[in-house]
């Protein structure tokens, strides 16, 4: 896939994601039209074959007062939201599953029931969420992590954050990504912590601690998107003005970077949760049904690739 996609991006990874083996995908809760519609509508762009885990009389009755229909899509039956997060993961650990999508259910009974240290589906890396962004003034798709999941992150946790991000590039068709990790400053200086964990990051990079893409950093977020304001400050990089994925600082820069894009500069966001065993698909219910199939496009591309690896190494 091209990674220097146009406005047309999102379109393109729909596509994309059609073209591969549509993920048996667990819809948790989806008890209100637009995370049922939405999760029908992937179905029926080759996107997903849809479990629905949650209660069975209340989503007839959605799909029933919202004129969705829902033909053969099997139903598990559960009796509340917790239920439905719990079972849903256990879908994927008897192999039922090879994806998930949050419907109405707040994000935390989800990822409560994912990162369970007994009945979970955690793996030796730590979880993290990737914004992919279709924004209009930007010349292919712009990843943002971690806008939702993890809050203050360590250095330690920084890693697990932009190796899962690079993953999820790779499995996209961008073979070498170009990561920005974002600070207040572009030079390094021990009074924002922020500039000296991009500066480990970029050493781990040099030592091979950090693989498969280019990282640099400290840089601000114009130096990073912006040829033209990294000349203008001096800065001779590969990655500034040409930046994949935005490594952001923490959870709250992140968030509202997004919701910048989003709001001020018409940009769309698909969401995605990597580090469990499969892709969860994390919707917001404010999320247009073009950034939902963009979502599920994603989950579908990054679940093909991992089938397709662990194929390759049996």
């Amino acid at each position: 896939m091209d990674a220097s996609l146009t406005r047309e991006s999102y379109a393109r990874l729909i596509a994309h994601g059609a073209g591969v083996p549509s993920a048996p995908t667990a819809i948790v809760h989806p008890c209100d039209a637009p995370s049922l519609g939405g999760a029908m509508a992937a179905a029926a762009a080759g996107l997903i074959v849809p479990l629905l885990v949650g209660p069975e009389a209340r989503i007839r009755r959605v799909a029933a007062e919202a004129g969705i229909a829902l033909g053969a899509t099997p139903i598990v039956d559960t009796p509340h939201s917790h239920a439905s997060a719990a079972r849903a993961v256990a879908l994927v650990r008897a192999g039922r599953a090879a994806a998930l999508m949050k419907g109405s259910l707040h994000t935390d009974e989800l990822l409560e029931a994912v990162v369970n240290h007994e009945t979970g589906i955690r793996t030796e890396r730590r979880i993290s969420h990737v914004f992919v962004m279709d924004v209009p003034t930007y010349p292919k798709p712009l990843f943002i992590t971690d806008a939702a999941v993890n809050i203050a992150p360590t250095l330690d946790e920084k890693v697990d954050i932009v190796v899962n991000a690079i993953g999820l590039a790779h499995a996209i068709g961008i073979e070498r990504p170009k990561v920005a990790i974002l600070s207040a400053v572009e030079t390094v200086t021990p009074k924002i912590p922020s500039t000296i964990d991009a500066a480990a990051l970029c050493k781990m990079a040099d030592r091979g601690q950090i693989t498969g893409a280019l990282l640099d950093g400290p840089l601000g977020f114009d130096n990073a998107i912006s040829r033209e304001a990294a000349a203008t400050k001096g800065i001779v990089s590969p990655v500034a003005g040409e930046a994949d994925i935005l490594l952001v600082p923490d959870l709250e820069a992140g968030n509202m970077l997004a919701k910048e894009l989003t709001f001020l500069a018409g940009a769309e966001a698909a969401g995605i949760v990597l580090g469990a065993r499969v892709p969860i698909i994390l919707t917001s219910r404010a999320d247009s049904l073009r950034t939902r199939l963009a979502s599920a496009a994603v989950a579908a591309i990054y679940a093909d690739a991992r089938r397709v690896t662990a194929v390759a190494g049996d």
